[in-house]
């Protein structure tokens, strides 16, 4: 342990104190506010917009650099334009890239859930942005809405807290595009509904179930089979009360389910084609991009890079390795859920077993396993395949705070102070930080630059990228608009004098560029050729 490891935790132990100071000053007005759901809604959506705008002076609105954060993107101004695919371009082959498709037109290969929120924001806002932050907001209302059919309304709102802490503003799901709030949100509205109805047997907590079922099937529609199972596990014992809820909630799904349907129609040509499965039919799995007229290879793996991948492989050629890769995968993947719990809960969270003694938080349990194990068939994880459960992991934070409140209240306002400790502490670096893209998924300040120097050149821009034989293909460069023609930068492939040149009569009005991003600044000099 180094000495800045000493100071984080004197800090800590510091924020802790003051906590536990001022805590039993401010219990009677949380517990004031956590009998007014309305009250404690807005002020769980307001906090994290406004903790993130906070932080504007030093971290601006994040700027996508990751592929999938584009192919999202695409998907909003494809909608914008009020299409639900583009038109295969004349000289497609220039502008391929990840995650995009080409033929039979030109679209991302994402559902449409995370891109019609971007959209909304873009459109209403004036920048995609807004939609991410709006997501949040939405997670943690809807967090303690989901939680106030679980416990008690004080618990419910140390839950929303938590939420807010864990995945508000300094959180990678609102510092990209990339989602993850969104479907977690769904999730809240199937969790919470789920006890309701078997309490109550509402038309109304019907229709939210099948709201969240839908936003949710809008966004990851694989998961969503495995969310579908949980539901029907937990209504199974009930499901006399409940038809006629469950029947308003598959007729609030039926349109999604069309949508995407027409979706599929739009962008392969086939209804029952999704665009993810005909780009890995396309380009592989994972996806190779190669070009014979390309003079600099792209797709070279870093020795890392290969070993990592092997760990992510899926399956193997007999049973034995299969069932072999699947569990080396289950094994080396456990250590990526520490996302969904602030380090201090670890002390409370064996205590949630003492709560399976009641079946409804054996299901609790059972839940999250499902979708892990289901996600797991998937060549690599990220956080948002599991953002479905998200407010499960905090029901299992929050319970087995209740029950460590039981066997020592002293150690679980211990405990709920260090969670408060360590997000003041964290927000405040951020607050202190000369470093404009440390909440980023990663550094964009090559693409700013980049970007920078295209809008100081007047009138329209054609930019070749060039990449160097020792091309990490992670990289990518090569993304645009959905109205390619019509975009201001297009951004294509240098695949050699020859084919180039056809794509400069092609754009005649355009000044031409050569970027080269693998030099260190990326250099951006006027296009002379070979």
């Amino acid at each position: 342990m180094g000495v800045g490891d000493l100071i984080e935790l004197g800090l800590a132990a510091l924020f802790a104190a003051v906590a536990l100071v001022w805590r039993p000053w401010l219990e009677p007005y949380a517990a004031r506010l956590a009998q007014k759901p309305v009250w404690s809604m807005l002020l769980l959506a307001a906090l994290p917009v406004a903790l993130r705008l906070a932080l504007l002076s030093r971290h601006p609105a994040p700027v996508p650099d990751i592929y999938d954060e584009f192919s999202h993107l695409l998907v909003a101004d494809t909608l914008r334009h009020f299409r639900l695919a583009n038109p295969a371009h004349p000289f497609h082959r220039f502008f391929e890239t990840f995650f995009v498709l080409q033929e039979p037109t030109y679209s991302s290969i994402y559902p449409v859930g995370q891109g019609l929120a971007l959209a909304l924001g873009w459109m209403i806002f004036g920048t995609p942005w807004a939609a991410v932050a709006i997501s949040v907001a939405a997670l943690g209302a809807l967090c303690y809405w989901m939680l106030r059919g679980w416990t008690t309304p004080g618990w419910a709102l140390a839950g929303g807290m938590l939420a807010v802490m864990e995945f508000g503003p300094l959180n990678q799901w609102m510092n990209g595009y990339w989602g993850g709030a969104l479907p977690a949100a769904a999730g809240c509205l199937v969790f919470g509904a789920l006890p309701r109805l078997r309490r109550g047997a509402r038309l109304r907590d019907g229709v939210l179930l099948g709201a969240g079922l839908a936003i949710h099937l809008l966004t990851r529609p694989y998961e969503s089979v495995y969310l579908a199972l949980c539901v029907m596990l937990f209504l199974l014992p009930a499901w006399r009360r409940v038809t006629r809820p469950v029947l308003a909630a598959a007729f609030v799904v039926l349109p999604a389910i069309c949508f995407t349907l027409l979706q599929n129609k739009q962008v392969t040509g086939s209804c029952t084609t999704l665009p993810y499965a005909l780009s890995q039919y396309q380009y592989g799995v994972p996806a190779a991009l190669t070009f014979e007229a390309n003079p600099a290879p792209h797709r070279e793996l870093t020795r890392e890079q290969e070993l990592d991948y092997k760990m992510q492989v899926s399956f193997r050629g007999d049973r034995a390795e299969t069932i072999g890769s699947y569990l080396l995968r289950m094994a080396y993947r456990i250590r990526y859920y520490r996302f969904f719990f602030m380090p201090p809960l670890y002390v409370a969270l064996p205590f949630f077993f003492a709560a399976l003694r009641r079946p409804r938080f054996v299901w609790v349990m059972v839940c999250p396993l499902i979708f892990a194990l289901g996600v797991n068939f998937f060549p690599a994880f990220q956080y948002h395949y599991m953002a479905g459960v998200t407010c499960l992991f905090v029901l299992i934070g929050v319970t087995g705070l209740e029950q460590l409140n039981r066997f020592s209240e002293l150690a679980a306002r211990i405990v709920v102070s260090l969670c408060i400790a360590q997000f003041a502490f964290e927000y405040g670096l951020h607050a202190l930080s000369n470093d404009p893209w440390s909440l980023e998924l990663r550094n964009p300040e090559r693409r700013v630059a980049v970007n920078r120097q295209l809008a100081q050149a007047p009138g329209k821009q054609l930019v070749f990228v060039r990449y160097w034989p020792r091309h990490i293909f992670q990289d990518e460069w090569v993304y645009n608009a959905a109205d390619i023609d019509g975009a201001r930068v297009v951004w294509a492939r240098d695949l050699g004098a020859a084919e180039d040149e056809k794509l400069r009569r092609y754009y005649p009005d355009r000044a031409v560029w050569l970027l080269e991003p693998d030099a260190r600044p990326p250099r951006l000099t006027p296009y002379a050729g070979q």
